[in-house]
């Protein structure tokens, strides 16, 4: 029995998140993965990731840990996984692993992006994977309010734990993005609360429109308080670009 640790890629759009349910009544990824296994005489694999992505957020480098009685090549694994798996997950990378790793408990940081797509025009080329929005937005005073996240924050304005009751995280890095047309907001931090990335993303596209300053930025992160906060952008605009180790 070896552990083996990957980076997966998929199209989040048309899966329940990538947590298996239970029962599952709906597609996931990690259900697809260990589907996958099975069918490549892998039955009863777990597959652990390093993050629960909800529904309709998508991933380039979420990383997987998996226990399995494997005789041939690594390469011949990844090949095995990738001819089974459906068209919208890969596995990117697959390397051996020591035992006692845990891709969500050995992470030192996760890295998103949100896209948003700024044009007056929506684009059917982009709307699987970017937020339309037709209205301008000031993306200087956008990354002016996502600089004022970065440190040791109580993030509850944006998010509910995950685990515990605990809403403080370390944001190490915030910042928007503008190249016409589009506006991207990198996020990466030592961890995420529930929807807090997607809730970020809400309240600075407020700042954006020009419905809220920076100030009333401030007041809604020292709030702590979910209900001051706009509502979370929608999912299919996220990505899970990298997690660090």
């Amino acid at each position: 029995m070896n552990k083996y640790r990957a980076i997966l890629a998929y199209d989040g759009t048309d899966y329940h998140g990538f947590q298996r349910q239970a029962p599952e009544r709906e597609p996931t990824i990690q259900g697809q993965v260990e589907w996958a296994l099975r069918k490549i005489g892998q039955a009863g694999v777990t597959v652990v990731g390093s993050g629960r992505t909800d529904a309709g957020v998508h991933a380039t480098g979420q990383v997987i840990a998996l226990e399995a009685e494997w005789r041939h090549s690594l390469a011949d694994l990844q090949r095995a996984l990738n001819a089974t798996l459906p068209p919208d997950i890969a596995v990117l990378e697959i390397a051996e692993a020591a035992l006692d790793f845990n891709p969500r408990y050995n992470a030192v940081s996760r890295e998103y992006v949100y896209t948003i797509h700024n044009a007056p025009v929506r684009h059917p080329l982009y709307r699987r994977y970017a937020l339309h929005v037709a209205e301008p937005l000031d993306a200087a005073t956008m990354d002016a309010a996502a600089a004022r996240l970065v440190g040791e924050r109580d993030f509850a304005a944006f998010g509910l734990p995950t685990t515990g009751e605990v809403t403080v995280r370390r944001m190490i890095r915030a910042e928007c993005r503008f190249e016409a047309p589009f506006v991207w907001v990198d996020l990466e931090a030592n961890g995420f609360l529930y929807r807090m990335a997607r809730g970020i993303v809400g309240t600075l596209l407020a700042v954006g429109r020009g419905a809220m300053t920076l100030e009333q930025f401030d007041a809604v992160l020292e709030s702590r308080d979910r209900s001051c906060a706009e509502a979370p952008a929608p999912p299919h605009g996220l990505c899970l670009m990298r997690v660090n180790y």
